[in-house]
């Protein structure tokens, strides 16, 4: 997981224990001097069950881990657990002496196949002394929205392919695609697509004779363009008119620039060369993926930057 992805993930999750962390506090207070007594603890938790709206289940441990309560639910008491040796779930691992709450990481539910969270709290007696713990299930799907819209890294990343495909890349070379043969006609129909047509993310895989591509009037639909299409210059017909839009990183005019790097990491070399290259307008990342199966990821002004001197050198 990139650092960035996992300091945001961090984040919502100190976001959610300050949300949780008062509640199940307050909950272990008012189990204090009734948690040798079943079904009072049962009578409390069914009653705070009400005022939490985002929990599925509610239950509690003995000191040792092991569950003397039934699952409190919205359906009402579940027995199943009843009894359950919890001492070895991740979520009670390293909880006391270090801290009285813990919400666990994500996981997914053995019977719901869901993306679940566990906060544990401890119970002590009036003395002080742990007298067992307070734990309460949460479905990702039902907890209150507290994340903001991540954005990814747009430092260059390269991810390793197929192990059986870089075993043999020299025992292989490029063989001539369609698109190879009629590159100067598809790579100019491709870029007036993406300064004209309103296609913000295309897609060409060379070695396939194929491109995909993604429009602004129609973001979350992708349209296939076979080696047929590409050869017709009458489908920017089927598409409308469109201005550049405002909310491109890339500039109108590096958008042939970027194409025709493509072209050139295409035919560099006959071992090692481009399968397919992909431009968003947007965000301004391009993806390559190379006869080795290994991909980059990179902004369009560093590869551009760069110059084929990078790429036929190795340094990458």
């Amino acid at each position: 997981m990139e650092t960035s992805l996992k300091r945001a993930t961090q984040e919502q999750r100190e976001e959610l224990t300050s949300l949780l962390g008062p509640a199940m506090r307050n909950l272990a207070k008012g189990c204090r001097d009734i948690f040798q007594d079943r079904a009072a603890v049962e009578a409390l938790l069914s009653a705070e069950l009400a005022q939490m709206p985002f929990c599925k289940h509610l239950f509690a441990l003995d000191a040792s881990g092991r569950q003397f309560v039934d699952n409190i639910t919205r359906n009402g008491p579940d027995p199943t657990y009843l009894g359950r040796d919890r001492s070895q779930r991740p979520y009670l691992q390293g909880l006391v002496g270090s801290t009285d709450f813990k919400l666990s990481e994500a996981y997914i539910s053995r019977n719901r196949k869901r993306p679940m969270l566990t906060a544990v709290q401890v119970v002590r007696d009036a003395d002080g002394h742990l007298a067992g713990f307070l734990g309460a299930d949460f479905d990702l799907r039902e907890l209150p929205a507290t994340e903001v819209l991540y954005c990814d890294t747009q430092a260059w990343r390269q991810v390793k392919g197929d192990p059986a495909i870089r075993g043999g890349l020299f025992a292989q070379t490029r063989a001539q695609s369609l698109i190879d043969d009629h590159v100067d006609m598809v790579m100019p129909l491709m870029a007036e697509l993406m300064t004209e047509r309103g296609v913000f993310h295309g897609k060409m895989h060379f070695s396939s004779n194929r491109a995909t591509i993604w429009l602004i009037d129609d973001p979350f639909n992708y349209r296939l363009l076979d080696g047929a299409d590409l050869l017709d210059p009458d489908i920017c017909l089927a598409y409308r008119a469109r201005a550049y839009p405002d909310c491109a990183s890339v500039p109108r005019g590096m958008v042939p620039k970027v194409l025709e790097m493509f072209t050139k990491l295409r035919f560099a070399d006959e071992t090692i060369y481009l399968r397919s290259g992909s431009l968003n307008i947007c965000n301004g990342l391009v993806s390559l993926n190379f006869s080795c199966d290994g991909t980059h990821y990179v902004r369009y002004d560093e590869l551009l930057g760069r110059g084929m001197d990078f790429w036929l050198g190795g340094a990458g």
